[in-house]
């Protein structure tokens, strides 16, 4: 049975860490002392869940996180450090800080060290989130002990939601070169601070799209939207 340690300090324990092509001790004091810091921990580098929702979105959302006070969100995986490093180089996670807990030290002290022989991969920590001021746990989401490696209240957007927030919504953009209409869609979201991601389009992938032979295609939370005059309308209503 894991239990929460919200109230109580994070453990005082020393991580040896790779920097700078050397080894040194960092202290858990100097990763959380006088600051607001997001932790999430995670079975593994490399692992499939970690690295395609985990990771990418507390990355994606830190400028939310940031708005509301946080000053780092942290990584931590029973992993060495050579590892941490190509698998934040790897997941171009330049907003999220990726400390190593090599030999599980400080998933041990939080309580949240557990075997995975099973599965060859020795001691690892279990998924949890947390959000930590000045040294002090405010708030902890541990995920449920059920069997396997579930992922259902550590992710970024349940964080997020307890700071009062709510993540932007996930834009998708079809476009081609020398689109001028994709050009005023960009700057349209740009102008609405709103993140999108832009795949290149072909004849083939117009014509599997609703709407049709025409650049852009945009797609908000799943839902096609249209061109870029619909995209305008749905900014001016929905998108707000």
């Amino acid at each position: 049975m894991f239990t929460s340690r919200e109230g109580q300090r994070v453990p005082d324990v020393t991580l040896r860490v790779r920097q700078d092509g050397e080894w040194k001790d960092i202290t858990t004091k100097q990763l959380f002392g006088g600051k607001t810091v997001i932790v999430f921990a995670l079975p593994g580098a490399f692992t499939p869940t970690c690295s395609t929702a985990h990771v990418p979105r507390y990355n994606e959302l830190f400028p939310a996180f940031q708005a509301r006070g946080v000053d780092e969100i942290v990584c931590v995986s029973v992993n060495d450090s050579f590892v941490m490093d190509a698998w934040k180089q790897d997941q171009k996670a330049d907003k999220v800080s990726f400390v190593p807990d090599g030999n599980g030290v400080f998933s041990e002290a939080m309580g949240m060290l557990v075997d995975k022989a099973d599965l060859g991969f020795g001691k690892r920590s279990w998924r949890y989130s947390m959000l930590v001021r000045d040294g002090v746990i405010e708030k902890q989401f541990i995920e449920p002990e059920k069997p396997g490696d579930p992922y259902e209240v550590s992710d970024a957007d349940t964080m997020l939601r307890h700071l009062g927030g709510t993540a932007h919504h996930d834009v998708l953009l079809f476009t081609k070169p020398g689109c001028g209409h994709c050009a005023r869609a960009k700057r349209l979201l740009e102008e609405n601070k709103l993140p999108y991601a832009e795949l290149p389009s072909s004849p083939r992938v117009l014509r599997a799209l609703p709407g049709g032979g025409t650049t852009p295609q945009v797609f908000v939370d799943g839902k096609h939207i249209g061109g870029a005059d619909e995209l305008e309308k749905w900014l001016q209503t929905a998108g707000k």
